[in-house]
């Protein structure tokens, strides 16, 4: 027995307490009875309890397994926030105003005070079985997924039948009766981490998104308290799914479910760990509460369609949806859009970017080279409700005309971790997953991952990387705030035997990447990002020439007195427990290469004033009678590369003033304008001025020194232009003063001087502009119970290879719009997860090294039975 938490009686009695003093805003009621004779209660709480059960319902279960005593002092702990805090609390009072949360606070009384009072790890109910062994798994005793156990002692024993138990029958009584019930949330222990409900298939549900949603916005109210970080994780390949579990039963009747798994361990420390978990998930479950009316089953708003991105820039994307039709009126709605950099984020007022009456929104100022997550949700302003949102839009944005993007993936057999007891590390390399950190039966573990670096140009100069791993499970992390992970760039002279635990420990560390990950910061089912420095991104530069980087990663190397384990579950992608090849570790790059630099010098060059032209002179300023002096020169382009495989990083145009002959209030401007513009002087005057290049520069900066006019960016795509289009270019020196009037004032600057002539300077880079063509033929047949994709890849020699991905929702016309099935050269894949019974597209997009994606060869996957 502990101290300090609640008996069932004492909860009970409390509860009845509230009832009694303040029946506006509580009710206990009895729905079940268990084997050993307790009452199963459900509590409600709302404003104005008498219609309570006319208003869109949140469905709270707690302590289904009876070692998981969070759930039961969540229930308690919310109940008495809302009595102590309603009175004042305007978040509270728009909670219950609008809608009901119904609570089962302990849905295993029996097994709770088993656990209490005799073995605290005892999980299941107390049922006598068949073979003298006690009790079933509540949470597999439900029908959807069950399955049938022979094995009565197992602590999964889902149970003789689905609804065998007295408490899992009075929940489905209970849910069935009360059809108001629009999101449900089982609370268990332990991992910190939300698991929504899924449909047995490994494919995302049209509301995935919404789940995954609330749970992230959960989970930010929970990190404002504590800084402590909660993952979400549906269950995707290969995991074993759940079977029998109340989230699924709950979600088949239409009413969007998640598991929610509190902290590190089943019974923690009730003043250190307990209270902070309850303060943590009082204002998550309000958050949760104020989402309830926009998920009420019988007056939900459809939810925004076909969201898409429609064009994707180096730094802009244009989003686009079907016209909205629920409402007569189309004022009525208005759209959300929010943005976030990593998915499953939350949709919070502090990442809203946009609201819109429209159908289309553009969005800019992003960073190149990037990954965006869009959401979006309709919005009725009369009521304030809010629809569900669409499917997640994911993009990311185009490298800038200076960079290029490579992705790196591990070497398998020289990926994996070395454990201090281990007797054979060297089977732990390229299979299943990476541990790191400490426990009583590995000891301490170091994770290496190493990763080739054999594309890369060795002159590449890094800009940006960032290294990913995908958390499999943090169970074994099971001490609050102990502990951080750290990732490391190992020296390669320091690199001998990476399967032996005492060589990969005495490593030379050549730079330390990112900040390092706290125990409360680790997530499951949330890719965790180390993002690289300037000078960690020279670290990782200097590997280039090694053709390979490896990383170490170590965590805790001391464990608390009590303790067994402080370890750490990434996966590998690879072997019959990890995710599949999409969520192995990446290193992802951004470089540039040193441009290529060509210096142009004009074919000609006039004066243009009132009384004529001068070839050959650049003279610019004012004359005797106060008119201006032009100067033009002209350049021709023909030397430079084919624009189709350039890209241009910089221009500027030089010029060296000869002589001086003006006034201080004077200043100069260079034009770019057309080359084949008369060289006249109205003509002139009249002339289209394309971009004004650099800035004008004024008298006393002219002074003995060259004169630099560098292009803007829209300088840089006319100059683009004309360089496509095999056209010349022209510049233009104007003066302007402030004066009224200004008389003899000129400069004269260089026109033929070998050192000092005017030039054009251009700095390029060899860039493929256009991606190549796309595949053709592609296909599907069912092949061993999959769908296998094939296709035909173009003949060109940029050709690098494909990705295939795959959305359930709306056809991928970004090629991170998806699932990713396949990345590489060859010309058929299959769909390893993915449900046959379900209707979804594939798109296929070629890329090249730049990498340039083409436009998607699109297939619509219809299955049979679907009509």
């Amino acid at each position: 027995m502990k101290q300090l938490y609640h008996s069932y009686d004492e909860a009970v009695a409390l509860f009845k307490e509230l009832e009694s003093r303040r029946p506006d805003l509580f009710r206990t009621e009895v729905i079940g009875q268990t084997w050993e004779k307790r009452e199963i209660i459900a509590v409600t709480i709302t404003q104005n309890i008498e219609i309570a059960d006319t208003k869109p319902a949140l469905f709270f279960t707690g302590t289904i397994h009876a070692r998981e005593w969070i759930g039961l002092e969540l229930a308690i702990g919310f109940a008495q926030y809302v009595d102590r805090n309603i009175a004042y609390d305007h978040i509270v009072q728009e909670a219950l105003e609008n809608s009901t949360i119904y609570m089962v606070p302990c849905a295993n009384p029996d097994g709770f005070e088993y656990s209490r009072n005799h073995f605290s790890f005892w999980r299941k109910n107390r049922r006598q079985n068949a073979d003298g062994s006690y009790g079933v798994d509540l949470n597999r005793n439900f029908p959807v997924g069950f399955v049938k156990s022979n094995n009565p002692s197992s602590n999964v024993y889902g149970g003789p039948a689905p609804f065998s138990e007295p408490e899992t029958r009075a929940i489905r009584d209970f849910v069935e009766s009360h059809k108001n019930i629009a999101i449900a949330l089982d609370y268990h222990s332990q991992g910190n981490v939300f698991f929504p409900a899924h449909d047995f298939r490994h494919e995302d549900t049209i509301d995935t998104t919404d789940m995954n949603v609330l749970c992230a916005n959960m989970a930010e109210e929970i990190r404002k308290i504590s800084d402590r970080e909660y993952g979400i994780h549906q269950g995707k390949p290969p995991t074993k799914l759940i079977s029998g579990s109340g989230r699924e039963f709950y979600y088949s009747k239409g009413i969007i479910a998640s598991v929610v798994e509190v902290g590190t361990r089943n019974i923690s420390d009730y003043l250190d760990d307990m209270i902070e978990h309850i303060r943590e998930h009082i204002p998550a479950l309000l958050t949760c509460l104020k989402e309830v009316p926009n998920y009420a089953i019988e007056t939900v708003m459809p939810r925004p369609e076909n969201f898409r991105a429609t064009y994707v820039g180096i730094d802009n994307v244009t989003l686009e949806w079907e016209p909205y039709s629920c409402c007569k009126e189309s004022d009525e709605i208005y759209f959300e859009i929010y943005r976030s950099r990593r998915e499953k984020s939350y949709c919070r007022p502090f990442n809203l970017i946009g609201l819109t009456q429209a159908n289309r929104f553009s969005d800019s100022n992003l960073q190149s080279d990037s990954p965006y997550f869009y959401h979006i949700r309709a919005v009725n302003k009369k009521s304030g409700q809010k629809s569900p949102f669409a499917p997640v839009l994911a993009i990311r944005t185009h490298v800038d005309d200076d960079e290029f993007h490579r992705t790196y993936f591990p070497t398998p057999d020289k990926t994996g971790y070395v454990a201090q007891k281990s007797k054979d590390n060297a089977s732990h390399f390229g299979v299943n997953s990476l541990f790191v950190g400490i426990n009583e039966t590995k000891g301490i573990s170091y994770s290496v991952i190493t990763i080739p670096l054999k594309t890369i140009p060795k002159n590449a100069v890094i800009k940006r990387a960032r290294l990913r791993l995908y958390p499999m499970n943090r169970v074994g992390v099971t001490v609050e705030k102990f502990g951080e992970w750290d990732i490391g760039i190992v020296d390669p002279e320091s690199i001998k035997d990476l399967t032996s635990f005492k060589d990969v420990e005495s490593m030379k560390i050549r730079s330390y990447v990112g900040r390092p990950t706290l125990s409360n910061h680790l997530t499951q089912g949330i890719w965790r990002s180390w993002e690289f420095s300037e000078v960690e991104c020279k670290a990782l530069q200097e590997q280039i020439t090694n053709e390979q980087v490896v990383f170490r990663i170590e965590g805790p190397k001391t464990l608390s007195i009590g303790r067994t384990s402080q370890m750490m579950q990434w996966d590998i992608g690879y072997g019959k427990f990890g995710g599949g090849l999409a969520f192995r570790p990446h290193l992802e790059i951004t470089y540039t290469l040193e441009p290529n630099r060509m210096e142009l010098f004009p074919k000609q060059s006039f004066t243009v004033c009132a009384d004529g032209i001068e070839d050959g002179k650049i003279l610019s300023g004012f004359d005797s009678n106060g008119k201006k002096i032009y100067a033009t020169f002209d350049f021709e382009l023909g030397s430079l590369p084919d624009w189709e495989f350039m890209q241009i990083t910089r221009a500027y145009v030089v010029l060296n003033p000869i002589k001086v002959y003006a006034k201080d209030n004077i200043r100069f401007h260079l034009e770019m304008i057309d080359a084949d513009a008369e060289r006249d002087y109205e003509a002139i005057k009249a002339r289209r001025i394309i971009e004004n290049i650099g800035y004008d520069v004024s008298v006393s900066e002219l002074k003995n020194q060259e004169q630099v006019f560098v292009f803007d960016t829209y300088a840089i795509q006319e100059f683009g232009n004309r360089l496509r289009d095999k056209k010349s270019i022209a510049f233009l020196l104007r003066p302007s003063s402030a004066q009224k009037l200004t008389r003899n004032s000129v400069i004269e600057w260089h026109s033929s001087h070998p050192e000092f002539t005017p030039k054009l300077v251009i700095e390029y880079l060899h860039k493929r502009r256009r991606p190549v063509s796309p595949v053709t033929n592609l296909s599907f047949k069912i092949e061993n119970g999959k769908v296998r994709l094939s296709w035909k890849n173009p003949k060109d020699k940029d050709f690098k290879g494909v990705f295939v991905i795959k959305n359930r929702f709306r056809k991928p016309i970004s090629p991170y719009d998806g699932d990713k099935l396949y990345g590489g050269p060859d010309e058929w894949t299959y769909d390893d997860f993915g449900a046959l019974d379900v209707k979804k597209y594939y798109a296929v997009f070629t890329y090249d090294d730049v990498p340039n994606f083409s436009e998607p060869v699109i297939l619509e996957y219809q299955p049979k039975n679907s009509g």
